[in-house]
């Protein structure tokens, strides 16, 4: 079974398709100057359109693991996030505070999703 890769840099590639699985590395808004809910709103829609890119979308996602700067946006983030998600698709999450790549960095986001449809 082949693996396909997404937007392959240096050092990862921001998908990874093995079979129906999608993986997607850790996704952070390309403007870090704005508000969590900002950075959020950006993340968000980049997963979106990885999982485009893979064949896949949001109702498909699996597990979602979140980093924030400070637990303290974590109800900013929460909300932006339970607007993004499709509430008939809930995914396993795990969210926890993790010093990020940049001081001005507020929240990371890497997904796990299917390609499958049904069951």
């Amino acid at each position: 079974m082949s693996i396909a890769r997404y937007e392959v840099g240096d050092y990862l590639s921001n998908a990874c398709v093995h079979g129906d699985m999608v993986y997607l590395s850790g996704m952070a808004a390309e403007d870090i100057s704005q508000d969590i809910e900002g950075q959020t709103r950006q993340t968000l829609a980049s997963i979106d359109r990885l999982l485009a890119k893979a064949g896949s979308e949001k109702s498909k996602l699996l597990r979602v693991e979140v980093w924030l700067s400070d637990m303290a946006h974590f109800e900013t983030m929460n909300a932006v996030y339970r607007e993004w998600l499709d509430p008939d698709n809930i995914p396993a999450r795990v969210c926890t505070q993790a010093r990020l790549w940049d001081d001005a960095a507020l929240v990371e986001i890497m997904a796990t999703a299917t390609r499958r449809t049904g069951e």
